[in-house]
């Protein structure tokens, strides 16, 4: 790996330099070749696995961990930071530079008394839907590689180490800019030195004056409308929405208790610390709202209220557009011309839809996938068998040939149905199948996984068993932070 000059020096109040503490018998669990491209790799070897499991230095890299704060659960925490991250610095890849860190790496100055350690499930977890939501074409960022070893670590019990070699575009959070908002560190002159990085970094088209910071500003919103508009069309809640674990540049980040839905819920909760829901599936929305409205707060000795609620009021149509966009796509119906009382009226449809399928307990992507086999043309459909109540249903489709129209060429209408609805997600039960696996020393189904995520949307015939509905011990599973 090759490292270009580390800006982050520039801000020396904004981390800490510390050092990775190696792991014993460190070994590949596995290995992204698609990510390793980014940074101009190819195959792993003994010298990367002894750099990146933190038992030699990596030639160029310069160490570091971040301090910031944030909203967790909703209750401001003024000092955060990576407490179980270490990042080397900028690779440089074909296409620009991407930060690669260590989670896992051991402890930080931020640590709060904690080991810095990842371990093995919560790893691959990490590794799986990383490389998952990047193969569904939503916004992520990545995972080179997960590093195993012997190392005993204690959680509820005594389980083993591991790293995520982790690839972001940025490691910059809200968090980030609440830490130099609040209490004694509120100081508008670092705030400003933030942001000024920040644009020169990552949006070198804007100007670091305040019309810069006003664009700036209506860009994050705009790009986390986005992001959060792709969670919810393709079924994924993401399980701790805290500020520290949004990223500015509008990527997947910091993953935990995540989940993929099965059985469509609406107030879905895949993290078992979050009893009332505030993170539930269909809450992501106004959380990622009011996620922003925290960062406006903060941002306001910089950027002018008015500017900064213009920018905000901004993000609702922000994440409908790019949401009907991905459901229309889902549901093959024609984009031409759209206008605003059509927007009403498809969210409604799709609504509808979204509500049969919680009455009659469907599988969110199996149902989904079935539009590749219909003939939409034809009054009957495959799918009003799946329907308790066929009436509901019959209204329902009616109502959607209605507004689909005719269909020129059917095979090609299915075969675009299948090139936007996947057939393979991430399901909880095949993750801790595979983490079982890994635990008795079998790597096969873990390897396996990550080839059938890695392309969605074919039928890969002989995988045909990883798209099943989850078997009954693994229905709507629901993990801890830990994980």
């Amino acid at each position: 790996m090759k490292f270009k000059q580390d800006f982050f020096n520039q801000l020396p109040e904004f981390y800490s330099q510390v050092y990775p503490q190696g792991i014993s018998h460190p070994h590949w669990l596995a290995w992204s070749d698609n990510a390793a491209q980014l940074i101009g790799l190819t195959q792993p070897n003994d010298e990367l696995l002894l750099g990146l499991s933190g038992n030699a230095a990596v030639d160029g890299a310069t160490y570091y961990a971040q301090v910031y704060s944030g909203h967790q659960f909703g209750g401001y925490t003024p000092r955060l930071g990576d407490g179980r991250s270490i990042i080397l610095g900028e690779a440089i890849g074909p296409n620009g530079a991407w930060d690669v860190a260590l989670k896992g790496g051991g402890p930080t100055p931020y640590s709060r008394h904690g080991d810095g350690r990842a371990v093995m499930r919560s790893a691959v977890r990490e590794f799986l839907v990383s490389e998952a939501l990047h193969h569904l074409h939503v916004p992520t960022t990545r995972a080179l590689a997960v590093i195993g070893s012997d190392l005993p670590v204690w959680r509820e019990s005594q389980e083993t180490a591991a790293i995520t070699v982790r690839l972001a575009r940025s490691h910059i959070r809200f968090g980030h800019f609440e830490f130099f908002c609040h209490s004694e560190r509120g100081r508008a002159d670092k705030l400003i030195q933030l942001l000024n990085f920040t644009i020169a970094q990552h949006y070198p088209h804007l100007s670091c004056d305040p019309s810069g910071y006003k664009a700036w500003f209506l860009q994050v919103v705009q790009d986390t409308a986005r992001m959060i508009a792709h969670w919810q069309a393709i079924g994924f809640a993401h399980g701790v929405m805290n500020t520290d674990n949004m990223s500015i540049l509008g990527e997947s980040f910091d993953f935990g208790p995540f989940a993929f839905l099965d059985t469509f819920q609406e107030d879905f909760i895949c993290n078992h610390s979050d009893p009332e829901g505030r993170y539930a599936f269909g809450q992501q929305p106004g959380i990622g709202l009011w996620n922003l409205q925290r960062l406006a707060q903060a941002l306001t000795p910089l950027i002018p209220s008015d500017d900064l609620i213009a920018a905000l009021n901004q993000y609702q149509d922000a994440l409908v557009q790019p949401y009907l966009r991905l459901m229309r796509a889902k549901l093959g119906l024609p984009t031409l011309a759209i206008q605003a009382e059509q927007d009403k009226q498809d969210l409604e449809l799709i609504g509808r839809f979204t509500v049969l399928m919680e009455k009659n307990q469907l599988d969110y992507t199996q149902t989904w996938r079935r539009f590749g086999k219909i003939d939409p043309t034809s009054q009957w459909s495959s799918l009003r068998d799946d329907f308790i109540d066929t009436s509901e249903f019959d209204a329902w489709y009616q109502a959607y040939q209605r507004r689909l129209g005719s269909v020129a060429d059917i095979n090609a209408w299915q075969a675009e149905r299948n090139s936007v609805n996947p057939k393979y997600i991430l399901r909880n039960y095949l993750a801790q199948e595979a983490i079982i696996a890994v635990e008795e020393g079998n790597l096969a189904p873990l390897h396996r996984l990550q080839k059938v995520l890695s392309q969605p949307f074919a039928e890969q015939n002989e995988h045909e068993d990883l798209a099943k509905r989850p078997p009954d011990w693994g229905q709507g599973l629901i993990m801890s932070c830990s994980s």
